[in-house]
């Protein structure tokens, strides 16, 4: 049980340094609205990852493998991703926040539930999440001989390092409130929505080209070992 504890933790490590949307909005939302708001926010993200966790552990491997390289879903969550960032991104066109606006305001009740709904659905809509998890269960599972309590120990102590390391970062990034102006946050969300439109144009890449995307992957990994460019 310890082993499988040991061997969890890096994998959160990875998890919570994963470059994608919910990692720049999480840091956006520490920055401006606050340590409170960023933590409900994660909670949100850590709700569909146990939803996808269910999903995998629950549903035969064929099922899974045939939904996740289903082009139409990744068609689907990019263009909700890069609808939600377009949608940002001209909301915050011609807003410029007062600094009295930017979530030094007490926030409501409804504002917390809004944030929890919206880490919820800006992971799940990433459909590479469930990918990764389900490649967790089918690499670890086995060596786990998919026992329940192993497996809930292990997927625990996953999610309990990427939290615990999120906070360090909802730490961090708040720090950095006093020094932003309204011109830098109204800088900093039109970069946030920039991001996102890129992401979900790869995942709508990845839906509609998924032999070309395989080809230049397979042609990185034989280049990568040997050192070249």
């Amino acid at each position: 049980m310890f082993q499988d504890i040991l061997s969890a933790i890096p994998l959160g490590f990875f998890l919570a340094f994963l470059l994608g949307p919910v990692f720049f909005v999480l840091l956006e939302t520490a920055a401006i609205k606050g340590f409170r708001a960023a933590v409900f926010f994660d909670v949100g993200v850590i709700l569909s990852d146990v939803v996808f966790l269910s999903i995998a552990y629950f549903s035969t491997s064929k099922l899974l493998n045939s939904i996740k390289d289903d082009p139409a879903l990744f068609v689907f969550g990019g263009c909700i991703l890069a609808t939600y960032g377009i949608i940002t991104f001209v909301k915050e066109k011609k807003i410029v926040p007062n600094p009295e606006d930017t979530e030094l305001r007490k926030l409501k009740k409804s504002d917390f539930i809004g944030l929890i709904v919206k880490g919820f659905l800006l992971n799940f809509v990433n459909i590479g999440v469930l990918g990764f998890w389900l490649g967790l269960i089918i690499v670890f599972g086995p060596t786990m001989n998919m026992d329940p309590e192993r497996l809930l120990v292990f997927f625990m102590t996953v999610i309990g390092t990427y939290f615990v390391l999120d906070l360090l970062k909802i730490l961090l990034a708040k720090k950095l409130n006093h020094k932003l102006t309204p011109i830098r946050i109204y800088r900093i969300k039109r970069g946030i929505s920039i991001a996102i439109m890129v992401f979900g144009a790869i995942l709508i890449s990845r839906g509609l080209f998924p032999s070309e995307l395989e080809q230049v992957e397979n042609q990185v990994e034989t280049i990568l070992p040997n050192g070249k460019k």
